[in-house]
């Protein structure tokens, strides 16, 4: 996995959207694409018990790497939102990632503002990422 990523804008504003739209509750989906390049977004219904948790459908995560494979593309990581905290990994959020080369977009909504971050998280640490809209 490499440092720098770029995603469409349009996806980036797809992904703010389903936070506020979401909010107080986190939303989550998968993002596609290939290599260094997020160019789709797939929202995915969020299975938590907690309206300060995601968990992702299994039904919606396979249906967007079916998708993804069918077009020659990958899902390369997940996105969440955090409508109440910075947009950096939770405790939770670094145990239980699960796939340690996908990339991590969260979606901040603290205080009304809006940031976004994007993680690498593997072996219990997350690490920031540049991410670019294109």
């Amino acid at each position: 996995m490499g440092s720098e990523f770029r995603i469409q804008r349009s996806v980036l504003d797809a992904i703010v959207d389903h936070a506020r739209a979401a909010s107080p509750a986190e939303c989550c989906g998968m993002l596609i694409g290939r290599g260094n390049t997020i160019d789709e977004a797939m929202r995915a219904a969020n299975l938590a018990d907690k309206p300060t948790r995601f968990v992702i459908d299994p039904r919606d995560h396979i249906a967007a790497r079916r998708s993804a494979r069918s077009r020659g593309l990958e899902v390369l990581g997940f996105y969440h939102s955090h409508p109440h905290s910075a947009a950096w990994p939770s405790r939770s959020d670094v145990a239980e990632a699960t796939y340690p080369e996908a990339v991590h977009l969260i979606v901040s909504l603290q205080g009304g503002l809006t940031s976004v971050g994007l993680f690498g998280i593997a072996r219990g640490s997350a690490t920031e990422l540049i991410l670019t809209s294109i």
